[in-house]
């Protein structure tokens, strides 16, 4: 790591060494009630038809995906009792479904993530190819 300074804030910035020998230190840790959720790429042909869909149309399919699979939590994720008295919603590992414009959008090594907040899981699947966007 090297040490360089923002303002009066000392920062520590991985080498490129580091980020290549350890890849997850590129993805960000949620903060707080938010949730780390890494999302499918959208497929680029229609089934196994073999059909080339239009750039537009994956394009819309990965902004509008609703399903992702978390992948970190943050600390206070779930911990407020009144809110949820039967415990957390999801957990790491699951396929979560929630709104299709939910969270923040970000990519990690071409990969799209999303952090949203705990209350937006809408409900756990077992099999994310099941569900598609009507």
């Amino acid at each position: 790591m090297t040490a360089n300074a923002i303002g009066n804030i000392e920062v520590s910035i991985p080498t490129l060494t580091e980020i290549e020998t350890n890849p997850d230190a590129l993805i960000p840790k949620p903060a707080g009630y938010h949730i780390l959720i890494c999302m499918p790429q959208a497929s680029s042909t229609y089934g196994d038809s073999g059909i080339v869909k239009a750039t537009t149309s994956v394009h819309r399919e990965s902004i509008l995906s609703m399903v992702g699979l978390v992948v970190d939590m943050g600390d206070q994720a779930y911990s407020d009792k009144d809110r949820f008295p039967n415990g957390p919603w999801c957990k790491q590992g699951d396929y979560v479904m929630f709104r299709s414009n939910s969270g923040t959008r970000f990519r990690v090594d071409g990969a799209e993530m999303r952090l949203i907040n705990d209350d937006s899981v809408e409900a756990v699947i077992v099999d994310p190819s099941a569900i598609t966007t009507v």
